[in-house]
């Protein structure tokens, strides 16, 4: 299985028209401008940070946005960040396989995982990137498997 590092790696190399930064956002910031920003590099989460080294104190996703703003009635433009982020975030190693995501994330029914190397934020891998390395996998094991089959030798 593939590693988180070699996830990013990929992520890169597939989107270098791209730029792949990690998008945070201030704690203390609107809900709405953290929309906007979701919406601006189309991805589904911010890690949310504060003070002048930008600590990580959570995440924020369009889910946290749909259940506590959109069902609960409250204004976006007036409710900051940190009332509505998940502050005890789970996050990745850049060893970590991909099994081990998937595994977090479906134990904590989540979309993204942040990816931590020595106390810095290296990336953020979601279920679409880990979906992705499996399905590629298994059609390399695939391949494998029909050349050995019908004789055929790479």
């Amino acid at each position: 299985m593939p590693s988180v590092a070699q996830i990013l790696k990929s992520k890169s190399e597939s989107h270098q028209d791209r730029d792949l930064r990690v998008v945070t956002i201030d704690a203390d910031a609107s809900v709405f401008e953290a929309v906007k920003m979701m919406s601006t590099f189309q991805i589904g989460a911010l890690i949310v940070t504060e003070g002048i080294e930008h600590s990580i104190v959570g995440i924020i996703t369009e889910r946290d946005y749909a259940r506590k703003i959109v069902l609960m009635d409250r204004a976006s433009k007036t409710t900051p960040v940190r009332d509505i982020m998940t502050a005890n975030v789970r996050y990745v190693r850049l060893n970590d396989t991909v099994e081990a995501c998937m595994g977090v994330m479906t134990e904590h029914r989540m979309r993204h995982l942040p990816v931590i190397d020595n106390n810095r934020l290296m990336g953020i891998v979601s279920i679409g990137d880990l979906v992705k390395s499996i399905i590629s996998e298994q059609q390399f094991t695939i391949q494998q498997l029909e050349h050995y089959i019908t004789g055929a030798h790479t």
